[in-house]
């Protein structure tokens, strides 16, 4: 079988003893396992971690990016085998792998702007002899948590800027998905990025926790649910560290009446059942705006989900969405779709019987639909990470609006119509972080940023764009006179610009 190490040093490093499954969600079957690190191997690669950044630091921005683009080509030279990989691991469909490694190479992409983007700020004679400017400076080693659901992508958003700045990174993937998170660390070394610069330590919680209490790390990026979101930024913070930890969401889409109804209706199906619905800006939630509009919207999906086809990747172009994650994932999924029942939602469409012949062992989730949900339900409040929409009828275009306003996730929502002023109002108006108008899911392009409102985020600074390249720096202003004579005598008052 397998087994899967640590990336340390420019190598791979066989574990401390301690070990993980890692499943074939298609077949239910243990097909590696995986190192989990104590704070022994975390301290060993902080250790070399640290010895090895500040030269780093001291190469210039554009010799840095030119490791960015050599690994960008990389990226595109095995992104077959890093889509298989991936589905191997995840169970999502291999263009759905594929896309996930594209999105992550796309943030790559941008950080090789870094000597643009690293630039400061000069005022020239700011007093008489006086110049003040300012200059971004690496934080030093940093680290990065990241999810089973985007083992490629969501790496690459956090170590990608956090290189270009010229920090040394060490990144603690999913244990569920562990050999793409590898793979990356592999191709950068073959990029030319220097050994210790990034390294991969895989693990559970003591692997976290051994992270949120070193003090040689200055920064923790995270992604998961919200209880540990929340869990990782206070103590992060309270350990010193800068944070920025992603959570959970609940991403209501709006359809007015006056809606292209057949648009809506495709956009629910990718939005709501792609990669099972395993996905934080999944949209879980529809919203059509008065009892006419809901009929023809439900009227529209049934026949759209019903043909949906599930399966392993190994199918190909004949799939639509494959198993979830693990077998726990599944029972929860089930137990959620259970409580919806119980509290009297009315299942549309029941994919609780779902079965394949042949991998009756795998985590295949069918799909499910409910209607006449209400706010009060269990299937609403909660994030289910699955492929379960619920429908939730409103009234009003105002009462449509208050219900993403008064969830406590605020990751992504959308609107459907084809009036302006409603999308404007609604634009402006939605307490959510990011807003598609006729765009099901939101996610900006890599040169702005990703982030959540509410309980889908804590800290201040989002993912990628410009806010990356904030959140990896420090900001350092100095102050400059060169005088042509020299004072007698010293001076005991702030300066003063004249």
């Amino acid at each position: 079988m397998q087994q899967i190490g640590h990336w340390i040093d420019g190598a791979t490093v066989a574990g401390n003893g301690r070990t993980a499954d890692v499943y074939n969600p298609a077949t239910g079957e243990v097909q590696a396992q995986v190192a989990l690190a104590d704070k022994d191997v975390l301290d060993r690669a902080v250790e070399i971690a640290a010895a090895a950044q500040p030269a780093w630091a001291a190469t210039n921005p554009q010799r840095r990016a030119r490791v960015l683009m050599r690994f960008v080509g990389l990226l595109n030279r095995d992104m077959d085998k890093l889509a298989e990989a991936l589905s191997r691991e995840h169970g999502k469909t291999l263009p759905d792998a594929a896309g996930d490694v594209q999105r992550g190479l796309e943030v790559v992409e941008y950080c090789i702007g870094a000597p643009e983007l690293l630039k400061g700020d000069f005022t020239d004679s700011a007093g008489p002899g006086i110049d003040i400017y300012s200059m971004r400076q690496p934080l030093g080693v940093t680290a990065g948590i990241t999810p089973f659901n985007f083992p490629a992508m969501i790496p690459m958003w956090m170590f990608a800027p956090a290189l270009a700045c010229g920090n040394a990174f060490i990144l603690k993937p999913s244990e569920r998905d562990p050999s793409v998170p590898m793979m990356l660390a592999e191709l950068l070394e073959e990029a030319g990025l220097p050994k210790g610069i990034l390294q991969v330590v895989n693990g559970d919680k003591a692997a976290v926790d051994a992270i949120l209490d070193h003090d040689g790390i200055a920064s923790v990026g995270f992604v998961g649910s919200t209880p540990i979101a929340a869990y990782i930024y206070e103590r992060a913070a309270a350990n010193g560290k800068r944070a920025q930890c992603f959570g959970g969401a609940k991403n209501h889409m709006i359809v007015m009446p006056d809606a292209d109804m057949d648009q809506a209706a495709d956009a629910l199906i990718g939005a709501g059942y792609g990669a099972a619905g395993e996905r934080c800006m999944a949209i879980s939630v529809a919203v059509p705006v008065g009892e006419e509009t809901a009929d023809r919207l439900i009227e529209k999906l049934v026949p759209r989900i019903e043909a949906l086809k599930v399966g392993p990747y190994t199918a190909g172009d004949d799939v639509d969405f494959g198993p979830v994650v693990t077998a726990a994932a599944k029972e929860n999924i089930l137990r959620l779709v259970q409580s919806g029942i119980d509290e009297g939602a009315e299942l549309v469409v029941d994919g609780r019987d779902f079965g394949l012949q042949g991998y009756e062992d795998g985590f295949f989730v069918g799909p499910h639909l409910f209607d006449r949900v209400t706010k009060d339900m269990e299937i609403y409040r909660k994030e289910i990470f699955g492929p379960v929409l619920s429908c939730v009828r409103a009234a009003t275009y105002e009462e449509a609006l208050a219900l993403a306003m008064d969830h406590e996730y605020g990751n992504g929502t959308a609107i459907f119509t084809r009036d302006g002023d409603a999308a404007r109002d609604f634009a402006k108006r939605v307490n959510v972080g990011m807003v598609g108008v006729n765009v099901p899911i939101p996610v900006p392009l890599a040169y702005h940023t990703f982030g959540g409102w509410k309980k889908s985020m804590f800290g201040d600074l989002n993912q990628h764009g410009p806010d990356a390249f904030r959140f990896y720096t420090r900001t350092k202003t100095v102050t400059a006179r060169w005088p042509s004579g020299i004072k007698e005598g010293g001076e005991f008052s702030i300066p003063v610009m004249e």
